[in-house]
């Protein structure tokens, strides 16, 4: 890798890292004022104008209250177990396009940390890594309402993501390439994926929902049943990280759903900027509209949750096996015969 390129992987990576952490930050905002505003109430205002200042109030909380570990907790696991989920939730970004290649000074540079030909089956790996933290945190916390979240947890991370691997080959079967990059790059203009395979997406979106434990999947704390679940135990930045960590994975799983599905970085008219106003304003624009897309899902994703009452957990486990997995098998098959007919008339 030549100097330059190196230098700016360096500064994409602390870029990205500070992004996500700022979007997780605010993220708790933007959750309370949601739910402030579907409840008719006004939410924080209290900490700077309009409460945009309460982020900042809440993390010099968890910086400052109390450590407390707990006398029967494995003292070890109990800290590999936050941390765990905290490393796992910030990783997930490096495969993931933000832009298409900006030229800065004579050099080209691509906004993605590294481009990996396996970039789905690396999402999905960390995704399953993720899932360890909790398992740890809770089985270390020697609490019986703490194992009962992991151990939901697990269950239903294994159940789903079954279903999300299923509606990402019926999209494999289109594009031919596990790369988000050339994924991103084939759905140039209007060509998104969600026209092509509508049925696959709402099956990754539901399965987005329970791979990071948002509602109406949110069983593993929930808490009316297991007081706080998995993190019951926790305090001061422990649980800030668990906290952190679910709304990063939110952050990660929209840009993957806007890449895979909502054209990622594309947007009509892009030629048409590039050709008026050079190589570097479209890619710029692009990374914006990418964005858009992002806080979108994130909107979405907290819209539901104070739409929507949570599952009973046989509701979950009944979702994810009985409705969700056959529904990814017929999107495989329908989307086989479909390309198969569609190649032998000639389209």
């Amino acid at each position: 890798m030549e100097t330059p390129q190196l230098i700016f992987s360096i500064v994409l990576i602390v870029v990205i890292f500070l992004i996500s952490l700022v979007v997780a930050m605010y993220s708790t905002y933007a959750e309370r004022k949601v739910a402030a505003f579907f409840q008719d109430r006004i939410g924080p205002n209290r900490a700077g104008p309009w409460g945009i200042l309460q982020p900042l109030a809440d993390g010099g909380k968890m910086f400052l209250k109390e450590e407390i570990i707990p006398t029967n907790a494995t003292g070890f696991l109990f800290i590999v177990g936050p941390s765990l989920a905290i490393l796992t939730a910030c990783i997930g970004s490096a495969v993931i396009p933000w832009g298409s290649a900006i030229q800065i000074g004579g050099h080209t540079f691509d906004l993605q940390v590294t481009d990996i030909n396996v970039g789905i089956l690396y999402i999905f790996g960390v995704v399953s890594l993720g899932v360890y933290g909790i398992m740890i945190g809770g089985w270390a916390s020697n609490n019986k309402y703490s194992l009962l979240g992991a151990i939901r947890a697990a269950s239903q991370n294994i159940s789903y993501e079954i279903s999300m691997g299923l509606s990402i080959i019926a999209l494999l079967m289109l594009t031919g390439t596990l790369s988000l990059k050339e994924i991103a790059e084939q759905q140039h203009s209007w060509h998104w994926n969600v026209i092509r395979q509508p049925l696959g997406f709402l099956l990754f979106l539901v399965c987005a929902f329970a791979e990071t434990n948002r509602s109406p999947f949110d069983l593993p704390e929930c808490e009316t049943e297991l007081v706080g679940g998995y993190h019951t135990e926790y305090s001061s930045m422990k649980l800030g990280f668990y906290l952190f960590a679910e709304y990063i994975n939110m952050f990660i799983s929209s840009a993957v759903m806007a890449t895979l599905y909502w054209g990622g970085y594309n947007y009509p008219g892009m030629d048409w900027v590039a050709a008026h106003t050079g190589p570097t304003v479209a890619p710029i624009i692009g990374v914006v509209v990418l964005f858009a897309k992002i806080f979108f899902s994130i909107f979405f994703f907290m819209w539901v949750r104070w739409t929507i009452p949570r599952f009973r957990y046989d509701q979950l486990m009944d979702l994810g096996w009985k409705i969700l997995i056959p529904l990814a098998i017929a999107n495989i098959v329908l989307t086989g015969v479909g390309s198969t007919l569609l190649t032998h008339f000639g389209y």
